[in-house]
């Protein structure tokens, strides 16, 4: 399994150049490194003062570069959906359908994206996965796409099962699905089968996700107010989806540098803050100044629960009082904080309890229930 390190900022920040500069570092201290971008264009290869296309290709010792096209990665993946319906329908209806007539719908180049993360961290060719994405929001959806898959599925899945539609026809949907799906319904339901696979994929996502050994994103930014901002409401944003934020890269080199490192460091508190100088021929510089990625996992964590005092507490810096709100629909608790909803599962002592009252100071939302 390998570590997958990625940036967030406001565009022009320099998250492309801290990117290098860290596939760099990783590459020369010997560990085995994959650069994926998301950008299609000529930028990327110009910064990267090496020629790599949509196919992963070696640039320098332990070294792969990849840009990532929605196109050509969504011909590969309508092969596997073919060969999964192939799998569970007796007639497929998809394989006259082909992958180089299907264009690219919006949003899809995210999930296209991940997907293709996640096979290169199972093909165990690399230790270190280098993300170049867009940084923002989009990113952050991205990576929380497991974690909101699985919730739709679980839930949509649960009422699905529950209805009296589903209850009133099942002796008439045994004999059908049978004559339709290649999957035995007599062991059990038919929708556990097809579904096994996707819930252990999600699952897999979902740990990753929240494990500072495996995924871990920095923020970008320059002394502007609006880059500050912006870095602070990402911060936030990442903690929704249970992403470590490892620390804050202050890049003083940057054309629209401005305020100094001390001001970045009290903004962003008590993450770590590093400098990162402008880059003047040599990456050297750079790779030197970047922070030491195997300290994230003492950065601050996104939830924790205290079960003496029956409390679920949850970090959500950048936000105010009246930006996050609190619902609570069964064995979760749902909390909105900005553009982003996450549902947190209770563990089974809290679970069915009643919210007896929710504070939100200092940038922590102290959820507390009932005995």
């Amino acid at each position: 399994m390998a570590l997958i390190v990625t940036y967030l900022g406001k565009g022009g920040t320099g998250r492309t150049t801290a990117a290098i500069a860290a596939a760099k570092q990783f590459a020369a201290s010997g560990q085995r490194v994959l650069l994926a971008s998301q950008d299609p264009g000529p930028a990327f290869a110009l910064l990267l003062e090496a020629d790599c296309g949509p196919t992963p290709t070696t640039i320098a010792p332990n070294l792969d570069a990849v840009q990532l096209q929605a196109a050509a990665l969504l011909e590969e993946s309508w092969e596997e959906v073919k060969r999964q319906e192939a799998r569970y329908l007796r007639s497929p209806f998809l394989k006259s359908v082909y992958g180089q007539e299907l264009s690219v719908l919006p949003g899809m180049d995210l999930a296209l994206a991940l997907n293709t993360l996640r096979e290169q961290d199972a093909s165990g060719k690399y230790d270190v996965i280098v993300y170049d994405g867009p940084g923002d929001q989009t990113t952050l959806r991205m990576l929380g796409m497991p974690e909101i898959l699985s919730w739709y599925l679980r839930r949509f899945r649960s009422v699905f099962l529950e209805s009296d539609v589903v209850k009133a026809l099942t002796p008439f949907l045994q004999p059908m699905a049978g004559a339709v799906l290649n999957v035995d319904w007599s062991g059990g339901n038919a929708l556990d089968q097809p579904t096994q696979q996707v819930n252990g994929m999600l699952d897999e996502g979902r740990m990753a996700v929240a494990d500072a050994s495996r995924v871990v994103a920095y923020l970008v930014t320059t002394g502007e107010p609006a880059a500050i901002a912006t870095a602070t409401y990402l911060w936030g944003s990442a903690q929704q989806i249970g992403l470590t934020v490892g620390g804050v890269i202050f890049n003083a080199g940057a054309a629209s540098a401005e305020g100094s490192s001390s001001e970045v460091k009290a903004q962003f508190a008590p993450l770590p803050v590093v400098e990162l100088p402008a880059r003047q021929g040599d990456w050297q510089p750079l790779m030197a100044a970047l922070p030491d990625v195997a300290k994230a996992a003492s950065a601050p964590r996104s939830a924790t629960v205290d079960l003496a005092a029956r409390q679920v507490k949850l970090f959500l810096p950048g936000f105010t009082k009246q930006q996050v709100k609190l619902t609570q629909y069964g064995p979760e608790v749902t909390i909105e904080a900005g553009d982003q909803r996450r549902n947190v599962a209770l563990p089974p002592e809290l679970r069915g309890k009643a919210v007896t009252g929710a504070k939100f100071a200092d940038g922590y939302l102290t959820i507390s229930f009932a005995s």
